[in-house]
């Protein structure tokens, strides 16, 4: 697909951009109006693909879940292992439609790989995420920053606090939860590890702060999150924190949303989420 079209679909989902003004620009760049709606259904996200692990797999079992957070209570998904024992902690961050199947799916992933995982509801403070994607990216702007970045940090506390932890904890997040994870390592001192899927850097000024290990994943054609790169691995060599950095070539932002059609890259989202595991396995199993 025509990467302008591509490009034009990640402001409208990180821009302040209506709906009606994505679907003009849409249609001067295809054409016709009758061409922009044949291509959306490729651009929007389809749930169809959402499960590749069932929430009834044997494997697992999982619940929705409650915690106190920063002026309100929040909501969240967990998955664990089936066998008892005591497991390595993931909190799982949605991207900027909020806790939606997909992220679902993602935390059951972490679970069968041998974690006890949460995925919080960042929309809580607004009574959850709403169905409608477009209403939901709408309330992010209204998220206070450090009430929901506290909100993240009593995540970490709540996994830590259940008989299942190991007390070892790390996190990972997807475009907009990749730029908490990134913020989570900054402002958590025993967080063990972060793992940021295209996610927006911190200030550099706030690397010395990071103890966790660091890794980082970034489509080689997302320019606007790629931008930050240099500033970051510069401050991350400056500051000896132990970090990855993995850039894939010909991949786009949210390469890994195999929800995503024209988005999700099936050989980058595999590799890496083989270094995801292999990254948790070496800092909080």
């Amino acid at each position: 697909m025509n990467q302008d079209i591509i490009n034009l679909f990640d402001e409208y989902t990180h821009a302040p951009l209506t709906r009606d003004e994505f679907i003009r620009r849409l249609t001067k760049l295809t054409g016709s109006l009758a061409a922009a709606l044949a291509v959306l259904p490729m651009l929007e996200i389809n749930y169809a693909h959402a499960q590749t692990v069932l929430p009834q797999d044997d494997r697992i079992t999982t619940e929705h879940i409650t915690y106190a957070g920063d002026d309100c209570t929040m909501k969240g998904y967990v998955a664990k292992p089936k066998l008892n024992g005591k497991y390595g902690s993931v909190v799982v961050i949605h991207e900027n439609r909020g806790l939606n199947p997909h992220i679902e799916d993602v935390t059951r992933r972490v679970a069968v790989a041998g974690y006890l995982a949460l995925a919080p509801d960042a929309l809580s403070a607004f009574g959850g995420t709403p169905a409608n994607e477009d209403d939901a990216r709408n309330l992010f702007s209204k998220l206070d920053e450090k009430k929901n970045l506290n909100n993240f940090i009593k995540g970490i506390e709540y996994l830590k606090s259940r008989e299942e932890s190991n007390g070892k904890t790390g996190c990972v997040g997807f475009c907009w939860g990749g730029g908490i994870a990134n913020q989570l390592a900054v402002h958590v001192p025993d967080l063990k590890a972060a793992v940021a899927y295209y996610g927006r850097q911190p200030d550099a000024a706030d690397v010395p702060k990071i103890k966790a290990a660091v890794q980082l994943h970034y489509g080689g054609l997302d320019e606007r999150i790629d931008a930050g790169i240099p500033a970051y691995e510069d401050a991350l060599k400056k500051a000896g924190v132990k970090y990855e950095l993995y850039v894939y070539e010909g991949a786009q932002h949210a390469f890994n949303n195999d929800t995503a059609p024209t988005r999700y890259n099936a050989a980058a989202a595999k590799l890496a989420w083989e270094r995801t595991l292999k990254f948790f396995s070496e800092t909080i199993k």
